[in-house]
């Protein structure tokens, strides 16, 4: 097993997780600042489901994107 290979693709795959997991945080605040409601009164208190699945939506929408970037 060539380890310098091995280290340099686990540095990129942690590289990359940060990266993507960053995206998300962003990506939600972003989300929750829009909202000119409470999200977290919406899907918590009032169990808006629809508000769920939005937003469920729109991190597979930007999951895909990661992704293809990711694999080039």
């Amino acid at each position: 097993m060539d380890w310098e290979s091995f280290l340099k693709h686990l540095i990129a795959a942690v590289l990359f997780g940060t990266v993507g997991l960053a995206v998300f945080v962003l990506a939600l605040k972003i989300f929750v600042r829009m909202a000119p409601f409470s999200v977290k009164k919406e899907i918590e208190e009032d169990q808006n489901v629809a508000l769920a699945i939005v937003m469920g939506a729109c991190f597979l929408g930007l999951a895909t994107i990661i992704a293809a970037a990711v694999a080039g």
